[in-house]
């Protein structure tokens, strides 16, 4: 049983819980200090929901310029990239060896995000090369085929790794998943296991379940403030790629959707050949698939997260799954995180991430000895994946 700190204690600030390994947590306190840090939310601004609606109101947005690149897909589409290059790193002159990290942003989300431009800023005062993954019609780019992206269907994120690793076969390589971005990456590492081609992979406010996520969504104050926008947007930008799109679904049927549980009825279901939207709900959680990967994975989540309710948290898988770390704040809401009194820079969230992937490269071998799985264990392990299935 996790249990939380009490919510009434808020004018003192608390501890995150972490779930991982023994060798795991070791790791991490000794280079990754900040998952032992207190977390304190902003005072005025400490409940889930406000956290989540006021990080896209208030956050800063750091100024960074981005080299963008297009390439193609076997299907005829094209996946718009965008570069930080870091040419002036002093840590890391050498291109051909420069660490990179590779980020996916949230559902309707893209490179511009505030979280995105923060994190770009922390690996960038560290000499490290980036790239954004955005998904297929949301990086300003024109659709070429009638195909988007869904969080279940990993091709497209495994065209741009395998894209990335030619380019740069010399350097490690780092994923990071905001959201729907950590989904992805999540049901990535589980479906290509050791050949996944990353030395470790972080994400930040993942929805674990997605028949609880969007029963949390549905709620009536979530419904209202985030669950008609959210839908809302994915509808704008269906309707901008209407004339593609119009030759496999009933457009006007999906623009009416005002709930993200009825886009996906009407849309993501449908396009990517699923019998409902439960089979598609099923098959994206990233929950029961844990066992399958076996890259480094830190995993940060808020227990108040309206889009990812706590009671859904792979709590005893963490336990028991070597390379695994589950970290849980008491607050923070989605992708918030907001601390001091005017929280508009840097919040725990990016400091989290700039000291993992800090850690994970600068440390590779100590990180993988941590994570590793003992081959005694090699049964136990097949157990887990049999259980949960």
């Amino acid at each position: 049983m996790l249990t939380y700190p009490c919510p009434l204690s808020l004018s003192h600030p608390q501890t995150p819980v972490l779930v991982c390994s023994d060798a795991f947590r070791v790791f991490l306190q000794r280079h990754c200090p900040v998952v032992a840090e207190p977390f304190s939310p902003t005072p005025w601004c400490w409940g889930g929901r406000l956290q989540t609606l006021v990080r896209v109101l208030i956050k800063s947005s750091p100024q960074v310029d981005y080299r963008n690149e297009l390439i193609r897909t076997a299907d005829g589409g094209q996946i718009s990239l965008d570069w930080v290059d870091n040419g002036d790193s002093a840590a890391y002159p050498e291109c051909y060896s420069r660490p990179t990290v590779l980020i996916l942003p949230g559902l309707t989300g893209n490179s511009r995000q505030t979280y995105v431009l923060h994190a770009v800023s922390q690996a960038n005062r560290r000499g490290y090369r980036c790239v954004v993954f955005n998904n297929r019609g949301f990086g300003g780019e024109e659709l070429l085929t009638p195909m988007t992206f869904c969080a279940a269907d990993t091709s497209d994120l495994e065209r741009v790794v395998l894209h990335v690793r030619e380019l740069f076969p010399q350097a490690p390589l780092l994923g990071t998943g905001v959201s729907l971005g950590g989904m992805l990456l999540l049901n990535y590492l589980a479906r290509k296991g050791s050949e996944a081609g990353l030395v470790a992979g972080l994400t930040m406010s993942v929805s674990w379940d997605t028949l609880e996520s969007c029963a949390s969504l549905e709620q009536p104050i979530n419904r209202l403030i985030f669950n008609r926008h959210l839908a809302s947007n994915l509808c704008q930008a269906i309707n901008r790629h209407r004339k593609m799109l119009e030759t496999v679904v009933d457009v006007d049927h999906v623009l009416k959707a005002r709930t993200i549980r009825e886009f996906d009825e009407r849309y993501t279901s449908v396009l990517f050949g699923y019998k409902s939207c439960l089979d598609y709900y099923q098959e994206a959680s990233p929950n029961y698939k844990l066992p399958r990967t076996t890259v480094p994975i830190l995993c940060l989540n808020a227990a108040d997260d309206p889009f990812s309710p706590k009671h859904a948290l792979p709590v005893a898988l963490a336990k028991r799954l070597p390379n695994v770390a589950l970290l849980v704040t008491s607050h923070g809401g989605h992708i918030g995180y907001l601390e001091g009194l005017y929280p508009r820079g840097e919040g725990y969230m990016d400091r989290l991430f700039g000291q993992f992937i800090q850690a994970a490269f600068d440390h590779p071998g100590d990180l993988k000895g941590a994570c590793a799985y003992p081959s005694t264990n090699q049964t136990e392990l097949n157990a887990i994946d049999t259980d949960i299935m």
